[in-house]
């Protein structure tokens, strides 16, 4: 009985930690990664405002072939939005808030049971030799205890998955 009371205490113990560890944490974060690519913002901007571009390049598509994809609204920039199903990358979809042809598109992503939206943008910038292609995402745990949890591991969680991505689209883009 004593081992059993012991290993109670402990067990609460180790729970107290943890919801105070997330209590600590920031309610928000971001992820930021960023590329050069040898092309101009004109030519990368269809392959970010399309939702059915995406499969070309986005990790997380090439990881799971059998996703289930829906699309609807327009076919690129504002108002277009994909929804998936995949049973290793989440159920979730994105819906393009705002997009700036060759500059500029804002998303809202949305995980199935993950709480609210997380927002982000993709900015591409003229450079000599090519274009500078900025990738950044933020998110809000406010009120959600056990995500805030993950919230000082975002940008390594996500952070590789947006590099890959980016270095996908580059290849893809300039081999074009």
């Amino acid at each position: 009985m004593r081992i059993i009371r012991g290993l109670f205490l402990s067990i609460l113990v180790l729970i107290l930690l943890a919801l105070t560890f997330a209590w600590m944490q920031p309610d928000r974060y971001t992820v930021t990664r960023s590329i050069q690519i040898q092309a101009t913002p004109e030519q990368i901007y269809p392959y970010l405002a399309a939702p059915k571009a995406w499969k070309d390049w986005s990790v997380w598509n090439q990881r799971d072939p059998a996703m289930q994809i829906q699309y609807s609204g327009p076919a690129s920039g504002t108002g277009a939005v994909w929804q998936w199903q995949s049973r290793t990358q989440g159920n979730g979809s994105m819906r393009f808030t705002e997009a700036q042809p060759a500059r500029l598109l804002r998303y809202e992503l949305q995980f199935e049971g993950m709480g609210p939206p997380s927002t982000g943008s993709l900015l591409l910038e003229a450079q000599t030799g090519g274009s500078k292609l900025t990738w950044e995402m933020q998110g809000n745990n406010q009120g959600q205890l056990l995500m805030k949890l993950f919230t000082p591991f975002m940008d390594r969680m996500l952070g590789p998955d947006f590099a890959a991505g980016l270095a996908n689209l580059k290849k893809h883009v300039e081999q074009k």
